[in-house]
Order: structure tokens, then C-alpha cells, then sequence
């Protein structure tokens, strides 16, 4: 089957594994040829075979790599090779599905194996030797014209996997220029499917969204379609107005795009810390998501940095719409005094020490961070006042 000349193949520099590939009679699958295709960076290699687990085994071994059963219920062995470990699965149909898990079929049916991904362009498959492409679908012409389109009936496939609904408003955002009319109207209608889906799984989808090149616009679209309210519907029109200022500013200012920033933008202040419980968000993300709107503060961006870190000031700063140059390059100092340092100066060992050591931590921020001498000329004062 022909189609698109790939460019330099990811795979290209890695005889060992188009060796491997060859001898277990397998293809190139999924995002490396899509990514390929595109032009961009690839991350991970994924192999498709018509062969048995336990013959993808055999040959592993055989090969002289070490064979890991990652998800051999599912048909997928890690072939560990020295330059890094491939996922390679063997052609699977599936048998049925709950919209969370499915219970699948080995096959040796390449179209049968490719029915069953999520969309087009993930169903391109690339041979190793040749690079000779395989396109079942019509995923080719998709990816030229920017199209993530799901493969036949849209509500089938969302049936057999819920995560899909995100999943295609990611994939759209990160790749998408026309959207799927079909494919919209099955995520809006099949909306509230995502209710049966862990709240984890809901989060890691949200979180790529939401740092992908057009997030805001396809989140506006989300919005616009409520896909998100059933499950997080603290976010609606105002906080995508929220986070299209957030977008601005961080491309103004040249910072990356964060997905906790955009999240704690999309959110009602008081909304963050229910729904980094309820998305099962890490502890420090979830901090990190109640800081963001806490606010800039009244002793300015340096201060703000010592006092709560870069990553929280940058935060807080950028939400509230106040610059963040004063803190771009700068690393917070410690304050040059120790409680020893008082203790020498006459004040009792205790609960003192640490108060005074507060006062005059307290000065010096608001004296612009000064060095050394100036700070000991504020503790002889603070202790003689003491």
C-alpha cells in the first residue's frame, strides 16, 4: 500500500532493532510513524506483529535481548534492547469492551488489528526494512489535512473506550486545523460517559490537553459543547477567558505553557482545591494549584519568589496579569543571619531567637534583599530594641 515518503526514519540509526523488527515479522505502528510523517521529535517506538506472545518471546530471546511480559493479557512484550526498551503487541481484535477495559482476540489480520485503534492517524503502519507505508483508513490523507477522525462509527468507538472523548479534543489541539463535525457531535452527545472513568485518567488527558499548541480555542470548544460538565464543571466561558489571557501572557513574556497554570486559569479560585482532590492530582500539584490563585501579594514579585519559590511566584504573576522580569533570572538569596549569629548578640537561646530572627528576615526583604553588612546593622538594631 502506498502513501506519504517518510523523512528520516527514527528508527533509522538503530540496525539492532529493525533486525528485530524484521525477524519478528512486524511493522512500525501508531505515533512514531504518525510523528514521523510530521516531522516531529519521537518519543516512543511501538512494534505490531502477527505473531503469538509467546513466539514474539522466543524470538526476543532468540535475538539476544531480554523479553519482559508488560501486558501479555493484552499481547504486548518489552523487547529490552541497549538503546532502549520497545513495546512490540501482536494483532488484536476485540472480543468486548465496557468503555474502560477490553477483552481482545489475537489475529493475523493487519485491517482487523487497525479497526480497532482510536483514529485514523494512529492506524498508519511503516515497514522496517523499506518504510514502505501501510494505510488502511485513510489516515494519510487525514494527516495532511489535519483531520483527527475516528475510525468508522464514531459513537462505536467511543462506546468501547470513554477516554476517546478527550482524547480526540487532544489530539485535535495538538494536531488538528478543520474539526470532525462527526467525531464532535459523538463527544458532545456521549459526554456524560466520561462519569465512568477514573478521575486519574480524566486528569493525565486534561493535563496534555491543556499544553498542547492549540489548547485554547479547542477548550473553548469543549465549553462551547460541555464535555466538560460532568465531571469538572467549574469550568466554563469564564474560565476560558481566563485562560486565553494566561495563553497571552505567557507567549508575551516567553514562558512556556504549564499545564497546572492553565488549569488553576481555567478554575474559580475557590474551585482549585475540590478539583485537585477530585482529579487525584500529585500533593505538590495540588498545592502548587491552591497557591496559583492565592494571589501576587502586597510586597512585590522578588518577595513573593523568596517566599513562596519561583515556580509559585511565576504562577501567581502571571494569572494576576503582573510582569514576572524582575524574577526571570533571579535566584533567591538566603538571608545571611542565623539564629547563632543573635544568640552571640546577647538574646537567650528560645522562642525569642526565632521571632527576632523573623523581624529582621521580615526588613530585609522589604529593603530589597541587601547584603551581609546591612543585615547585621538591622540585627545590632533589632537586638538593642529587643
Amino acid at each position: 500500500m502506498g502513501g506519504m515518503t517518510p523523512g528520516t526514519a527514527p528508527w533509522a540509526d538503530r540496525p539492532e532493532l529493525i533486525a528485530l523488527a524484521e525477524r519478528l515479522e512486524a511493522r512500525f505502528v501508531g505515533g512514531a510513524v504518525r510523528d514521523m510523517l510530521l516531522g516531529l521529535a519521537v518519543a516512543d517506538i511501538d512494534l505490531a506483529t502477527p505473531l503469538s506472545p509467546e513466539m514474539v518471546i522466543g524470538r526476543v530471546r532468540d535475538s539476544g535481548f531480554k523479553p519482559v511480559p508488560t501486558g501479555i493479557a493484552h499481547g504486548t512484550i518489552t523487547a529490552v534492547l541497549p538503546d532502549g526498551p520497545i513495546e512490540v503487541t501482536t494483532l488484536r481484535r476485540d472480543v468486548s469492551t465496557d468503555g474502560r477495559h477490553a477483552v481482545v482476540a489475537f489475529t493475523d489480520d493487519w485491517r482487523e488489528d487497525a479497526a480497532r485503534r482510536d483514529f485514523t492517524m494512529n492506524a498508519l503502519y511503516a515497514d522496517p526494512a523499506t518504510g514502505e507505508l501501510f494505510d488502511y483508513f485513510g489516515g494519510l490523507d487525514d494527516l495532511k489535512a489535519g483531520r483527527v477522525r475516528f475510525i468508522g462509527d464514531p459513537l462505536q468507538r467511543i462506546a468501547e473506550d470513554h477516554l476517546r472523548i478527550l482524547r480526540f479534543f487532544r489530539f485535535h489541539a495538538r494536531f488538528g486545523d478543520a474539526v470532525d463535525e462527526a467525531g464532535l457531535a459523538a463527544c458532545a452527545a456521549r459526554a456524560n460517559d466520561l462519569m465512568a472513568l477514573s478521575r486519574e485518567r480524566i486528569a493525565a488527558e486534561l493535563l496534555k490537553l491543556l499544553v498542547a499548541a492549540r489548547a485554547v480555542p479547542v477548550v473553548a470548544l469543549m465549553v462551547e459543547h460541555g464535555i466538560f460538565r460532568a465531571v469538572i464543571p467549574e469550568i466554563d466561558a469564564e474560565g476560558v477567558e481566563r485562560l486565553t489571557r494566561l495563553a497571552e501572557r505567557e507567549e508575551a513574556a516567553g514562558i512556556a505553557p504549564d499545564a497546572i497554570r492553565r488549569l488553576a486559569a481555567l478554575l474559580p479560585p475557590m474551585a482549585a482545591e475540590n478539583v485537585g482532590a477530585r482529579l487525584k492530582l500529585s500533593n505538590s500539584d495540588r498545592k502548587r494549584l491552591i497557591a496559583a490563585t492565592a494571589g501576587p501579594g502586597e510586597e512585590g514579585p522578588r518577595a513573593l519568589a523568596y517566599r513562596a519559590g519561583l515556580v509559585s511566584a511565576t504562577d501567581r504573576l502571571l494569572l494576576a496579569g503582573e510582569s514576572i522580569e524582575s524574577i526571570r533570572d533571579w535566584t533567591p538569596p538566603a538571608l545571611p543571619l542565623t539564629g547563632g549569629a543573635l544568640v552571640e548578640r546577647g538574646i537567650g537561646k528560645g522562642p525569642d531567637v526565632a521571632r527576632l530572627l523573623r523581624r529582621i528576615e521580615t526588613q530585609w526583604i522589604a529593603e530589597g534583599f541587601p547584603d551581609a553588612e546591612r543585615v547585621g546593622r538591622i540585627a545590632d538594631e533589632a537586638v538593642a530594641q529587643a
